[in-house]
């Protein structure tokens, strides 16, 4: 009888799965399985009688997981009950295999710098980037969101986590060189000294990158348009993303129109109307002709990054993107589905080594009984459109899907925040611990309806029931606290640590199990998460469950009672990471706090002495060697960090590669590498080297 094989492995790119049968004299048959979405493996054979049988996987054309063969599973077309019925055998299995550990590089896109590219980093450059990765043994790329941003066409605007559109990639990274030239010659030479001028710069001015490169994609539209929008691949890519692009080009249109994209500002289409959606589909309408712009730059992007995406694979490069937490607050997401935000209050995180008075993002709340309502189809379609570029993706903030830092829409610091959904503390509950019905009245926050509210308080009204309350968080460094009895601070700090650190972890894992299975499931991609902050102890539970990566900074243990992580001891399910975006590189780390290098030095390198400073390029080489060789799965070190280690390569002045400042909510995001990726790519020696570094930690 025939019977379909099936197995649910998650699939990294450059494996084959294959079914083995093992016959009479114990040597198996193989047989290879296909996928569509490289999630569900399948095979069908023909089986007559009882059979054992394994699975094996194979990376580049090599043997893993061999292993299999020890445990395999059985087969007996007899103990079928109805063989008329369609036969399936479905196995499960999701692990990676036990071997795959490689190493990667993380920048963003904008941060790129080739000899052709236009003031920024664009998908061109993505491409010259997968050839470095790739020639030192790296086996994976990761990036920075590169969704649309545009919202003032200010330097505002190159916060890439807050993007106007999940789903449309920003218009900065065409590659303007792989188009066809324009024939006005005058322009082209007009903008070729514009180019040049610009990436001379040591850093993207941002206004005048993409002031230029719209300039130049309106004259290419006027040339190319209407042969590009009557092509056969223009219409397939329209009908496969009209749910987002139509609203998105409208917006973009209203935006420009209005010279703001602050919606509740225009003078009329101030939500998205579902009946436009037909007008603007219609290439015969004025309404088409006002916005096929947009429709035309997000095909150009669409087209090369899924080039680049191929390329990667050809290379055997995994592409890592990053799905930001947030939406922009008057961008085109809330605009057209108002119903999945809460307007009336902000994300954000609670105090931190990044920021003492805690962060406020300043993007809208998600309303997640609404999307649960429709089972989270608008984060489906989010992580499936990402598929379509990339092979792994980070999710920005992954304690968001178990509860958000919500603070009240007028505020500004991130002390009044509270945990949304959390279980609010009843006024009982707060007596019964010992605290006083008098000290309760004179140390709660009034209900928030203006910015300027006093931060010295304990306590905090809910957001939807002003019955209800919650400890105010760092709130001990208040004078309400210091004015308090001794009594009443030893009750106010039980209560404070059962709220934060117990109280809400079964009601959080259950909030994150609602949401998280059915996205992770959603797509093939590897699920990494980034986990830091104030972690509670339910987000190990749910990763665990799932197979998410966590993400691990030595610098940034999990335990709050030790210094340093000791990378060694992390989880083979993790990212091994020294720096990120956020944080400062490596080398400005070391000469932060002279102290703190010191006792790394001493007692986690293990060397005797003072420690050397500024940074030696044979040091930071030990201490990426120490994370190369570590249990973790992938480890990703930033651009900045791979050149600490040749003191001629890396930038002279440490403090220009920082990406972003927290602590600082208006940072200017506009980093670049100070040298050319083919100037990179040419200096075999720096090259050579990581590559023996990667080898020496086992990574390939």
């Amino acid at each position: 009888m025939n019977i379909r094989f099936d197995i649910e492995y998650r699939t990294i790119y450059g494996e084959d799965l294959f079914l083995n049968i093992l016959e009479h004299d114990g040597t198996p048959s193989r047989h290879p399985m296909s996928t569509r979405d490289g999630i569900i493996w399948s095979c069908e054979l023909t089986v007559e009688q009882a059979i054992e049988y394994f699975y094996t996987v194979t990376w580049q054309g090599h043997e893993k997981r061999s292993e299999w063969i020890l445990c395999p599973h059985s087969f007996d077309p007899k103990d079928v009950s109805d063989p008329s019925m369609p036969l399936l055998q479905r196995d499960n299995w999701m692990d990676a295999p036990e071997d795959f550990r490689v190493a990667g590089t993380q920048i963003p896109v904008f941060s790129l710098r080739t000899r052709r590219s236009f003031g920024v980093g664009d998908f061109g450059d993505l491409r010259m980037m997968v050839d470095w990765v790739a020639t030192s043994g790296q086996r994976l790329l990761q990036i920075l969101p590169i969704n649309d941003t545009t919202s003032s066409h200010t330097w505002g605007d190159s916060y890439p986590y807050s993007c106007i559109s999940v789903f449309a990639l920003h218009p900065q990274y065409v590659e303007l060189g792989a188009l066809p030239a324009l024939k006005d010659e005058t322009a082209c030479k007009r903008f070729n000294h514009l180019r040049q001028e610009l990436n001379a710069l040591p850093q993207i001015d941002y206004e005048r990158v993409n002031a230029a490169k719209l300039e130049y994609l309106h004259l290419f539209y006027e040339q190319e348009g209407n042969k590009t929008l009557g092509s056969a691949a223009f219409k397939t890519f329209f009908a496969d993303n009209e749910q987002w692009l139509v609203p998105y080009a409208q917006y973009s249109y209203l935006r420009d129109t209005y010279g703001t994209g602050d919606f509740d500002q225009w003078p009329n289409h101030r939500r998205w109307d579902e009946a436009d959606r037909k007008t603007l589909s219609n290439p015969r309408n004025k309404a088409f002709k006002d916005v096929a712009f947009h429709y035309f730059v997000q095909f150009l992007l669409a087209q090369q990054l899924s080039g680049v995406h191929a390329y990667a694979r050809s290379k055997g490069v995994i592409l890592k993107g990053d799905i930001p937490i947030g939406v922009a607050r008057h961008g085109c997401d809330v605009w057209q589905e108002p119903r999945y935000f809460n307007l009336n209050g902000q994300t954000g995180a609670p105090p931190d080594d990044f920021a003492t008075d805690g962060q406020n993002w300043g993007f809208p709340t998600y309303n997640w009984d609404e999307m649960l309502r429709d089972g989270c189809k608008w984060w489906e379609r989010r992580f499936r459109n990402m598929a379509r570029y990339f092979d792994a993706y980070r999710i920005d903030h992954v304690l968001g899907f178990f509860r958000i830092w919500e603070i009240p829409e007028p505020v500004k610091t991130g002390l009044l925040g509270q945990f949304s959904p959390s279980l609010a503390l009843t006024r009982e509950e707060i007596y019964n611990a010992g605290i006083s019905a008098e000290t309760l009245k004179q140390t709660v926050a009034p209900i928030i309806k203006k910015a300027d509210v006093s931060t010295d308080v304990l306590f905090l009204r809910d957001h939807k029931n002003p019955e209800l309350f919650h400890p105010r968080i760092a709130a001990q460094k208040t004078e309400a606290f210091q004015h308090l009895s001794p009594q009443e601070q030893q009750a106010f700090n039980e209560l404070y640590e059962d709220y934060f650190y117990h109280r809400n972890n079964q009601f959080w894992y259950e909030e994150a199990m609602q949401k998280l299975p059915k996205l992770v499931k959603a797509t093939r991609m590897l699920c990494c998460a980034e986990d830091l902050g104030m972690v509670p102890a339910c987000v190990q539970w749910v990763m665990n469950e799932l197979g998410m990566l966590s993400l691990e900074l030595e610098s940034m243990p999990k335990e709050p009672w030790v210094r340093f992580g000791h990378v060694e001891r992390n989880p083979r399910l993790s990212v091994a990471t020294i720096s990120s975006h956020d944080t400062p590189t490596l080398r400005m780390w070391w000469d932060e706090d002279y102290e703190r290098t010191q006792d790394y030095f001493n007692n986690i390198l293990h060397r005797e002495g003072p420690a050397p400073h500024p940074l030696p390029g044979w040091l930071a080489r030990e201490i990426i060697q120490h994370h190369l060789d570590c249990p973790s799965m992938l480890c990703v070190i930033t651009l900045q960090d791979w050149l600490a280690i040749d003191e001629h390569l890396r930038n002279k002045d440490a403090n220009a590669e920082r990406i972003n400042i927290p602590a600082v909510p208006n940072h200017y995001w506009r980093y670049r590498m100070h040298l050319n990726i083919e100037d990179l790519k040419n200096d075999k020696q720096f090259t050579e080297g990581i590559r023996e570094m990667i080898v020496q930690g086992n990574r390939i």
